[in-house]
């Protein structure tokens, strides 16, 4: 049985859209006639197709949320620890979820499984949805029979990615904002306020102090070709992000961010610890290491870190330590060397690859808690001292002006 999605008319000749299971299209059509619906179009949930899934999912080129994704996997993983069948944990998920995709999405994998696939060929019916990670350990988990512990693993790790992305955001958006407030401040002194209390002094043949006339010169600058400078800093970020496409030049950008100062210490943490994360889980779910590594380079959005840790995989597959591989590139933290190294000696690697990751997400955390923490009053502070540049430009001819009365 499968899920098909229908636009059909009801009997006030209004448009109905919804989901239906039915054998074949055409049974479907016959409930729909049965519920007093006539089909105007029928198509098929699971159905691999670009058309379908284009009509499917339309939210930036099929995906869902990472919360909704959160939400699937927990709720199937609940779901499956209690012992519940797979085709009826989905129909439940499908019935709990309160929108359509999801709904689409769990009807269009029940409809795989009770075909007699398996849980990760059903996924891949939905490769926009499902990143290779999901669908690789799910696999891993259904030929080693811990199911309901894999997705159980996959949940814990979609609800920690989800976390971790929601406090970067929330750090961000208070500086984010603060700054464009602030520069919105100083362009308006600029250009509306300072330029109708600078025509007071035109009239006066004295010589104006420099700073006065800086501010002048700024103030002019701003108001002639303040337009022409934001049509051009919006060119050279849309020719830096259509550069960004070409792989030479993004690689050489992702090498200057490694050698930057603090920049480089956040996306060396960042991109090891999503590395080690999904390599702990791949290999603690029973995925071959080197099949891991391939499959977790996908996560690493830094090209020459993603080059490094092809150059690991081809030198593991030689016979050489992960470790070891891994360390010649001098690109990731010595510490997560060390615990993959002390992992393999123990014979716990995916214990050792989930502490590494907890350790660089925990610094991650902690570095950008303590930049937002200081760039917060450096801004403040920053936009005092504009504010009084501006201030004492204006009163420094007010004080000259009252010299010349007395």
């Amino acid at each position: 049985m499968a899920a098909y999605e229908y636009t059909a008319l009801n009997s006030k000749g209004r448009q109905e859209k919804g989901l239906i299971e039915a054998d074949t299209p055409r049974q479907a059509r016959q409930l729909l006639r049965d519920r007093g619906l006539s089909p105007l179009e029928i198509s098929e949930v699971a159905e691999g197709n670009k058309i379908a899934q284009s009509n499917l999912f339309q939210r930036g080129g099929g995906g869902i949320s990472a919360t909704e994704l959160s939400l699937f996997t927990r709720q199937l993983a609940t779901l499956s620890r209690s012992g519940l069948p797979l085709d009826e944990a989905l129909t439940a998920v499908a019935d709990q979820s309160e929108t359509k995709r999801i709904k689409r999405i769990a009807l269009g994998i029940r409809a795989g499984v009770i075909e007699g696939n398996t849980l990760a060929n059903s996924l891949n019916q939905f490769p926009n949805v499902f990143p290779p990670l999901f669908r690789a350990t799910i696999e891993a988990g259904e030929q080693s029979g811990k199911l309901d512990h894999i997705l159980e693993r996959l949940a814990d790790y979609v609800e920690r990615r989800q976390v971790m992305q929601s406090k970067m955001m929330l750090a961000a958006f208070y500086p984010i904002i603060l700054t464009v407030v602030a520069i919105g401040v100083v362009t308006a002194l600029l250009t509306y306020v300072v330029p109708q209390v600078v025509q007071v002094f035109q009239d006066i043949d004295a010589e104006l102090p420099i700073l006065t006339r800086g501010l002048i010169a700024i103030s002019d600058f701003l108001r002639d070709w303040g337009i022409y400078l934001l049509i051009l800093m919006g060119a050279g970020g849309f020719i830096f992000v259509r550069m960004l496409r070409n792989e030479l030049f993004k690689r050489r950008v992702h090498a200057i961010q490694l050698r930057l100062p603090l920049i480089g210490r956040l996306t060396r943490g960042a991109n090891t610890g999503r590395f080690t994360r999904t390599l702990g889980i791949l290999f603690g779910s029973g995925v071959p290491i080197l099949d891991a590594m391939r499959i977790g380079t996908q996560v690493v959005t830094n090209l020459p870190m993603r080059d490094a840790i092809e150059e690991a995989a081809a030198k593991v597959r030689e016979g050489a330590p992960l470790s070891r591989s891994l360390g010649a590139s001098k690109l990731f933290p010595p510490i997560t060397v060390h615990l993959i190294s002390s992992g393999e000696s123990s014979g716990k690697l995916d214990d050792m690859l989930d502490r590494a990751a907890e350790n660089q997400e925990r610094e991650v955390e902690t570095l950008v808690a303590a930049l937002m923490g200081v760039f917060e009053p450096i801004l403040i502070l920053t936009m005092g001292g504009v504010v009084l540049l501006i201030v004492l430009a204006i009163l420094l001819p007010i004080f000259d002006l009252n010299q010349l009365v007395k």
